[in-house]
């Protein structure tokens, strides 16, 4: 198990640097200034795959990442994560959940939407890679722009006009659906599909270029190239 530590308070987060839950938590934890160790677990198929036994002890439940450990604590699920990160340094950075009650509330209906969103693109995506037809693959597409665009007037009702769905600056529902922007940069090498387009979502596409900008996201969240590296290699794996 890799690790690399930025010395400070006592915070783990165990992950892995490819998987879109564990960037949400590093990205609220860069936001909050909050130094703490990198665990990084081992991803791929489930007949390889070998979980530390911290990782067992402290998600018993669902024994997957990411865990965030705060002075010998657990928290699992990573929208979970995010929202305690936000209330346990509350004095600390920008709030990353809106003050307003209706704006908290709107952002994590949208941040439901989301992950019902990245289940559906991921069954959509691993689609278009396996499409023996265009057909399949246009029917695939087709489904993942139609999230996109539902997330196109999400951000309209949610950013009030401003640059991120936060408002000035990014927040909850900035993090939900940017962890996934490596990921959706790599689908045009991968699958031959822009899913990004800038004449079908606008907003989204001059959003995701703002989000991945800040200095939270940085060496967080790699260039698109080290994903489809990473995909090459577990299709790889999967081949032989």
């Amino acid at each position: 198990m890799a690790t690399s530590k930025i010395v400070g308070e006592d915070v783990k987060l165990l992950g892995h640097w490819a998987s879109i839950f564990v960037v949400r938590a590093r990205i609220a934890l860069n936001l909050k200034g909050v130094s703490y160790e990198f665990l990084e677990e081992e991803i791929g198929s489930k007949a390889e795959l070998v979980k530390s036994e911290l990782l067992l002890e402290s998600n018993p439940v669902y024994k997957k990442i990411p865990v965030l450990i705060h002075g010998g604590k657990p928290i699992c699920e990573s929208l979970i994560i995010v929202q305690y990160i936000d209330e346990a340094w509350d004095r600390r950075g920008p709030s990353i959940l809106p003050y307003d009650p209706h704006d908290r509330a709107l952002a994590r209906f949208w941040a439901v939407y989301v992950d019902e969103f990245i289940t559906q693109w991921i069954v959509s995506f691993f689609t278009m890679l396996r499409a023996n037809t265009e057909e399949t693959k246009t029917e695939a597409t087709e489904k993942t722009i139609t999230g996109l665009r539902n997330l196109e007037e999400a951000f309209t009702k949610c950013s009030k006009g401003k640059q991120f769905f936060g408002g000035d600056a990014i927040g909850y529902l900035d993090i939900a659906l940017g962890c996934n922007l490596g990921w959706i940069k790599a689908a045009p090498e991968l699958s031959s599909v822009e899913l990004l387009d800038a004449t079908k979502t606008p907003k989204l596409a001059a959003w995701a270029e703002q989000f991945w900008a800040q200095d939270a996201v940085k060496g967080v969240l790699p260039d698109a190239s080290k994903f489809v590296e990473f995909a090459n290699m577990i299709r790889a794996r999967k081949t032989a």
